[in-house]
């Protein structure tokens, strides 16, 4: 197996230094996300908005505005209008989604300055965050293309024994891929098929069960496998990369997206394509809804719930039984004479 030294996580974004900020900026800011913290928030989320606050206090610096005091209504919804005006590199607007993430941690903010009686009114409060249209996926993938996949990883050899466990568990378990990268041997109960996820989205935790086929992929790949990539000091990560690496920013993607792509589907996501199939395909075999929910780990029934789209061959086989111009007419009985 190839080594080199490890990298930082080129996806994850950089933690700007607060501290830094213009004006008093800086000082309330380290205030905020030190309670953020202390409150118990993910350490995803303390960073993130850290990222989005540090943008929106030099957007503010560049308009003379050094003190959360001297931010507006007005303000809050000329930044909104920014943000919405805001292009990707590639020319793109930024999805409703981003832009709600970047707009989001304002609310909190300034809701967290008033209860520390920094500010008298919450110039946020009122604050109407864009919209979120829930869409379905474009691509479905179904259980054949999921095992076409798989057979895709023999061809791989030794490192082809280790995507074959990260795919099974993804299908089998349906975590995300930040839950997967972050899995250690002691998450495994191999003996009794469940997975331990700590520190899921929302700070989480759950069991999720592990179905047999899973099991076996995992073993085998902890046997003979991850010995050979595994680099000392050991953390006990499960899945690591070809140079011994835990799978860190888009890692697991790229690598996922690889088998997808080879079987000929282009669809937007990776990880996300299996967790959906699983989803989809449990409901279609008579899945409660709530079960899946505690399995996916959703604080909402609603989440869920949009897994409950059917297929397009179940509604193209319930229309061609039941609408009257696909039925075949009926039989007339002849007249008796």
């Amino acid at each position: 197996m190839r080594r080199r030294p490890p990298r930082r996580d080129p996806a994850r974004p950089a933690a700007p230094a607060v501290d830094t900020l213009p004006g008093a900026w800086g000082s309330v800011l380290a205030r905020f996300l030190e309670d953020a913290a202390a409150r118990g928030d993910a350490p995803t989320t303390v960073a993130m908005h850290r990222v989005h606050l540090t943008r929106f206090v030099r957007w503010c610096a560049e308009r003379d505005l050094h003190r959360p005091q001297e931010v507006t209504r007005p303000v809050l919804e000329s930044y909104r209008r920014t943000v919405f005006r805001t292009v990707k590199r590639n020319g793109e607007p930024l999805a409703f989604s981003t832009q709600q993430q970047r707009l989001l941690p304002l609310k909190v903010l300034f809701r967290w300055l008033v209860r520390q009686h920094l500010m008298l009114a919450n110039p946020a409060a009122d604050l109407e965050l864009p919209r979120i249209h829930r869409r379905l996926p474009p691509r479905v993938l179904h259980h054949a293309e999921v095992e076409a996949m798989l057979a895709l990883t023999k061809r791989r050899g030794p490192v082809g024994l280790r995507d074959r466990a990260i795919l099974e568990t993804l299908y089998s378990t349906g975590i995300r891929r930040a839950e997967l990268a972050r899995l250690k041997r002691f998450d495994l109960d191999l003996k009794h098929g469940v997975l331990y996820v700590r520190h899921g989205k929302g700070g989480r935790d759950r069991y999720v069960p592990l179905g047999a086929r899973a099991r076996g992929a995992i073993e085998v790949y902890l046997a003979e496998v991850r010995p050979a990539l595994v680099r000392e000091p050991d953390d006990g990560t499960v899945f690591l990369h070809d140079y011994g690496e835990p799978f860190l920013g888009n890692r697991l993607s790229d690598l996922v997206r690889r088998y997808v792509e080879a079987i000929g589907i282009e669809s937007p996501g990776a990880c996300h394509l299996l967790r959906h199939a699983m989803a989809t395909e449990m409901l279609s075999n008579g899945a409660d809804i709530r079960y899946l929910q505690a399995i996916l780990g959703h604080a909402q029934l609603t989440t869920t719930e949009r897994y409950t789209h059917v297929t397009l061959d179940k509604l193209k086989s319930v229309h061609a039984a039941t609408h009257p111009a696909e039925r075949p007419p009926a039989r007339r009985e002849p007249p008796r004479t």
